[in-house]
């Protein structure tokens, strides 16, 4: 058996129009991320943490900004897609652990929800035989420290084991 870690981090600004999106769930009281698709930064992290472990092109390779196809993307699809291309190459996902890094808005009330939405994303990666994947999400606080702290954007960082 062979197992790799992959490393995916994204940072977006506050500032689009519409909902925050994150790991799939809208949360009520804050303001979209701007990027390309739906600026969920939590799909955009583990995917490439994927696609990294599996040692593929990371997810601005594959789904460019400068493509129109991608706009306002759903990222959860997109993980999904991720998953399935991962898969084909007979890797498989372990568990992720995410930490999202926002001053505001408070995210505790969302973490189940958006590891399970993460979890489901994954399944074309399930280990075979295997039970639902597990991921962790924890979200901390920028303590008023750099363009966190000063709730400007929001940064994730997700590790992920594959095997194989």
């Amino acid at each position: 058996m062979r197992f790799r870690v992959g490393l995916g981090y994204d940072i977006h600004p506050f500032g689009a129009e519409g909902p925050l999106v994150l790991g799939g769930v809208q949360i009520d009281g804050g303001t979209r991320l701007a990027g390309h698709s739906d600026g969920d930064a939590v799909a955009h992290a583990v995917s490439d943490a994927i696609l990294g472990a599996a040692g593929l092109p990371d997810l601005g390779t594959l789904y460019p900004a400068t493509e129109e196809q991608w706009r306002d993307a759903n990222s959860l699809g997109l993980l999904s897609e991720c998953a399935t291309r991962i898969a084909k190459d007979r890797w498989w996902v372990g568990n992720v652990d995410v930490v999202v890094a926002a001053e505001a808005p408070k995210l505790a009330p969302h973490v189940e929800a958006m590891a399970a939405n993460v979890s489901n994303a994954l399944v074309p990666a399930r280990e075979p035989m295997g039970e639902q994947i597990v991921v962790s999400i924890k979200p901390k606080r920028g303590e008023g420290l750099g363009a966190i702290g000063r709730a400007e954007g929001i940064a994730v960082w997700a590790v992920v084991l594959l095997g194989r």
